[in-house]
């Protein structure tokens, strides 16, 4: 079954971004493959913003952001053959480069609102090694084992955080973690022009928390000190500062419930495994202006090993 359209999750959904009054939390009700106990999930985190829901969702309901079908730049009938014996193929189509978006606005807290918003729809996609939210492998598919205990739709840390950029502004990242994580400039919206990096270092626990800004990208380590992980950072909401992230890992809520593997919401605790093994964030969004040259494209695929 394949992931309902970024349009149909938006229907009903209450706008918002800051503040801890905002009463509904915003959730997508996907068809990606979920365990019972991610069903059963109820964040105590609700997200709330503070442009109109129509300013944010500007142009979904056009094409190509209108299909999911139109995910990848390869025709839908061809997605479950050409890949099939590639290097990769568990990943399965690449993304398309999505064209520059029309916005109703171009400010940078607007700019920010969006990408959080797109990455919030997708609260509840299963953590899958995918380029595509929508992409379901036929039965048999190659793949690489995940918490879910099954293929299907769902995406993983860096394709995610390469997705959101992508469909949200139309910018393109790397979808390999290790190369994400350093690269400093990238093509511009929709694929012309150049857009700086800014890299925001490690610092202490709550002079960090001061520098960072929504929709900034968090990287984190594994223990053998190698950038593994990365996610989106939301800000301090009712106390407490939040990631969004998919995750194959499970980490406790503020209530010290598990919250389930995939898209979720989750503390930022000093302490926790998130700062802990926090390496440095980019900013795409308000980055730093200087000279950039663009990098030109990127490979597609995994490069944990």
């Amino acid at each position: 079954m394949r992931r309902r359209s970024l349009m149909a999750l938006m229907a009903g959904i209450a706008c918002g971004f800051t503040g801890p009054e905002a009463e509904a939390q915003m959730s997508s009700p996907n068809t990606s493959v979920h365990k019972p106990e991610a069903e059963a999930y109820q964040s105590p985190y609700a997200l709330a913003f503070s442009c109109p829901q129509s300013d944010l969702a500007a142009g979904f309901d056009q094409t190509p952001w209108n299909d999911p079908q139109s995910e990848a730049m390869e025709p839908f009938a061809a997605w479950d053959a050409t890949h099939a014996r590639s290097p990769g193929a568990a990943w399965g189509p690449p993304a398309r480069h999505y064209p520059v978006p029309r916005l109703p606005r171009q400010d940078e807290a607007y700019r920010r609102e969006r990408v959080i918003f797109v990455a919030a729809l997708h609260i509840g996609l299963a953590y899958q090694h995918h380029h595509l939210p929508s992409w379901a492998p036929p039965p048999g598919w190659p793949w690489l084992r995940v918490a879910a205990g099954v293929n299907g739709p769902g995406l993983d840390c860096s394709n995610f955080s390469a997705f959101v950029f992508n469909y949200a502004l139309g910018l393109r990242l790397p979808t390999a973690i290790g190369m994400q994580a350093v690269q400093l400039s990238l093509e511009g919206p929709g694929g012309t022009g150049c857009q700086p990096v800014s890299r925001v270092h490690r610092a202490r626990y709550g002079a960090l928390l001061a520098a960072l800004q929504p929709a900034d990208l968090l990287y984190f380590r594994d223990r053998r000190g190698r950038i593994r992980h990365a996610g989106f950072w939301i800000g301090t909401l009712a106390g407490t500062p939040l990631i969004l992230d998919s995750t194959d890992t499970r980490h406790r809520d503020g209530r010290g419930q598990m919250v389930p593997t995939g898209v979720h919401l989750r503390p930022f605790d000093e302490g926790g495994w998130y700062w802990r093994h926090f390496s440095h964030a980019h900013r795409l969004i308000g980055a730093e202006a200087r000279a950039c040259r663009p990098p030109g494209s990127f490979p597609e695929g995994d490069d944990r090993a």
